[in-house]
């Protein structure tokens, strides 16, 4: 039986991705597997080097002065470094969500932090608009998309200050201006391939404004510096990116697959609209594309619905427990074929209610 996977993260990865990768940890270099090889040998090196230009490729960054770099520790560690590299005085975050609270904790460890706007009060199921940012902040830090609550960012703000942006689960999934930004990070295991590397996109000369001492670890000019090799990287989660950036330019990028990311979430959010047993969580203006979050209003029919879901090969829809309901993540390698069997299902639901 096929498995249709919705979960939010590690994401589903395409199957013609999943088998060339599979076939490298068996024989990559002549009889070597992936994971056996130098990370400092020609063929890994190419693999790294390849990477960093798909990247920087598909964002439409290519000559515009952009470094991209794979690095370890996840956003939780971009958080961090994001604060180490460019906060001297003061910045402003938006906070739209568990992962942006995440990033103001740890940004508040060295300096002045401020909440531009915040939809905590409705428990970040929309996202704040019509927010004043000073002009004196060293940065701006937004988050795209958020996972939990099924809220997308569609109007990013515009500000006279470098602009950073999390974008681990929508990254590649839709056409934006990305010269707008800064500096980008995106965890890799949301929507680009398998937990354990952490794409950065940043704009070089951003960087060298702070006075204080960075640990070569945190620091984005030593990563710049070493092409992403400044320790040895993590060769699986590279190459498996690589791979999902490659399958994604062959179908002819980023506005091939809104495309594809388009026709899911329509289909998707009009079940949830004209089905009487479900309601969506999010506010309508700012639904995410790649999460959508909803409950079943009777709870009665709970275990008949997750009995038809298992049935049916469904995985991973449970919301997060934040939010409680179902989440349906929509990632890039989703096929339109999926949602369908999950709209089928939640439209005999409504037949048997």
């Amino acid at each position: 039986m096929k498995r249709h996977n919705f979960s939010a993260g590690p994401c589903v990865l395409p199957k013609e991705v999943i088998l060339k990768a599979s076939e490298a940890l068996l024989d990559f270099d002549n009889g070597l597997s992936l994971i056996e090889i130098s990370h400092r040998s020609k063929p890994f090196v190419d693999v790294m080097e390849k990477a960093r230009a798909l990247a920087l490729e598909l964002l439409g960054l290519e000559g515009k002065g952009y470094k991209a770099l794979f690095l370890q520790g996840g956003a939780s560690t971009q958080f961090l470094m994001v604060a180490l590299n460019l906060l001297e005085k003061r910045a402003g975050y938006l906070n739209t969500g568990t992962w942006s609270d995440k990033a103001i904790k740890e940004a508040k460890i060295y300096d002045d932090v401020y909440e531009v706007g915040s939809s905590k009060n409705a428990n970040f199921n929309y996202i704040p608009k019509g927010f004043d940012v000073p002009s004196d902040y060293d940065y701006l830090h937004v988050t795209s998309n958020n996972t939990i609550f099924g809220t997308q960012i569609k109007s990013f703000p515009k500000v006279d200050i470098p602009l950073v942006c999390d974008m681990s689960s929508d990254i590649f999934s839709r056409t934006l201006d990305f010269s707008k930004f800064d500096l980008i990070y995106a965890g890799a295991q949301k929507n680009m391939g398998p937990a354990g590397t952490t794409l950065v996109v940043i704009k070089e000369d951003i960087l060298g404004k702070v006075s204080r001492k960075i640990p070569s670890m945190m620091d984005y000019k030593m990563h710049i510096d070493k092409g992403s090799m400044f320790n040895t990287p993590p060769v699986f989660a590279v190459y498996t990116s690589m791979l999902t950036m490659q399958w994604l330019k062959d179908l002819g990028g980023i506005k091939a697959i809104e495309k594809e990311n388009e026709k899911k979430a329509i289909l998707m959010y009009s079940e949830i609209d004209l089905n009487p047993l479900f309601k969506g969580y999010a506010a309508k203006e700012d639904r995410s594309k790649m999460n959508a979050t909803f409950t079943l209003e009777n709870e009665n029919l709970k275990e008949t619905f997750e009995a038809m879901v298992t049935e049916n090969g469904i995985n991973g829809i449970n919301g997060h427990r934040s939010v409680g309901g179902y989440r349906a993540s929509m990632y890039n390698a989703l096929s339109l074929d999926s949602v369908k069997v999950l709209v089928e299902i939640m439209s005999e639901l409504e037949s048997k209610a």
